[in-house]
């Protein structure tokens, strides 16, 4: 276990409440509260209509910083959250911190997250049980196979090419970033924190991956493989269209959007030109001809050039974004 870290390590003591989304955890939730660092200054459990009257368990602890916010019908990962936010905002708090209340995520790493926001250098940090090779080898093999080919996916939709383990809910967001999302693009449950990601994306908000370690013990979790598989891909292609169009198009007009609007129909036609002389190559058996060979490959060649370039300005401009809620002043 690590050392709890307490408010000193910081250079500035912004008014911090972390949320935990309460989900039949009321056996792990008190070791959770019991481990927070005196940094914290609320912590808003939302019993997201628990059966196991988890609310009840963290109420239990006494810690005074708690605070139990109740639903009468589950709403989610994403909608208990969305009330946590809310409340955090009513009590003022500067830095909202999400921790789930299974024990995976240490509590004592806090001061890690939120160190980027306190500079200045983020608007939205997140966990990355990457970075750790240590705790990597502890993490289930389907899960981290599952990581990698949504962490792509994820990168693609949100713009966010340098951040990784997207399903990762260890997070820490400025409450004044927060006001500015769009709810309506907020997912109410397992695809929550992706979400997040791509409604920060339309604020052009700084994301920071922190190297923070998981911790796995006999807690089963809430997003299945096979769930991710098939309800991700489709959601996150649809959110990557969006987002070019959002982005280039409709708020702004950069050299990309004249790449991409010369290199699909340039690449569409190279592809359906070979492809239609092929099957007739293939039918009548009478090889195609070196000028029918070259129109197709031209344009997929011109074509492809012009939609790499594209792929390198999208990840260009993303590493070129400035914090949106810059360092705050001491009081």
């Amino acid at each position: 276990m690590s050392a709890r870290v307490e408010p000193e390590a910081l250079s500035t003591h912004p008014t911090v409440a972390v949320v935990i989304p309460a989900f039949k955890v009321a056996e792990q939730i008190g070791a959770v509260i019991r481990e927070m660092p005196t940094l914290v200054a609320h912590i808003i459990v939302v019993d997201d209509a628990s059966p196991d009257r988890s609310g009840d368990a963290a109420a239990a602890v006494g810690d005074p910083r708690v605070q139990v916010v109740s639903h009468e019908r589950n709403l989610g990962v994403g909608g208990a959250m969305l009330t946590g936010y809310r409340r955090a905002l009513e009590v003022d708090a500067d830095i909202v911190v999400k921790i789930d209340g299974d024990g995976q995520m240490d509590p004592t790493q806090l001061t890690e997250l939120v160190r980027p926001i306190v500079r200045g250098e983020a608007d939205y940090t997140k966990g990355n049980r990457f970075l750790h090779a240590a705790a990597l080898k502890r993490m289930p093999i389907r899960r981290r196979i599952g990581n990698l080919g949504l962490s792509f996916m994820t990168k693609a939709a949100s713009g966010y090419w340098d951040v990784f383990d997207p399903t990762n809910g260890y997070t820490a967001i400025d409450a004044r970033v927060f006001e500015m999302l769009e709810e309506s693009l907020i997912d109410r449950r397992w695809y929550f924190e992706t979400s997040m990601l791509l409604a920060l994306s339309r604020v052009r908000a700084v994301v920071r991956d922190v190297a923070i370690p998981a911790r796995y013990g006999q807690e089963k979790s809430s997003l299945s493989e096979s769930a991710a598989l098939l309800g991700f891909p489709p959601r996150l292609f649809s959110a990557f269209l969006q987002r070019i169009w959002y982005s280039y198009f409709v708020t702004d007009f950069s050299p990309l959007a004249l790449f991409l609007i010369a290199g699909v129909p340039l690449t569409l036609f190279g592809l359906l030109w070979g492809i239609d002389h092929w099957i007739a190559s293939a039918r009548t058996g009478v090889e195609a001809s070196t000028g029918t060979v070259m129109i197709a490959v031209l344009p997929l060649i011109l074509g492809a050039q012009l939609l790499m370039q594209a792929f390198v300005i999208d990840i260009q401009s993303g590493s070129r974004r400035s914090p949106v809620a810059r360092t705050r002043h001491r009081s």
